[in-house]
């Protein structure tokens, strides 16, 4: 199951998996169109949210640059 998020009209999923002991999660803007796009940025941690919390932090700096 992905997060959805709605920062600055745009929305976003971020994606977990388990990666070797702990999670991956990464970032991906769902356009109007149906079209995904990764957004270069990820982050791992030992659980699941805290790996979607350290992702999004990450994704709302980028946008704030």
């Amino acid at each position: 199951m992905a997060k959805q998020l709605e920062i600055r009209g745009r929305q976003y999923w971020i994606l977990s998996e388990p990666h070797g002991t702990g999670w991956k999660a990464t970032v991906v803007e769902v356009r109007d169109d149906g079209s995904k796009e990764p957004v270069e940025i990820e982050a791992t941690a030992e659980t699941r949210g805290a790996a979607d919390e350290s992702v999004e932090r990450k994704l709302r700096r980028l946008l704030q640059a």
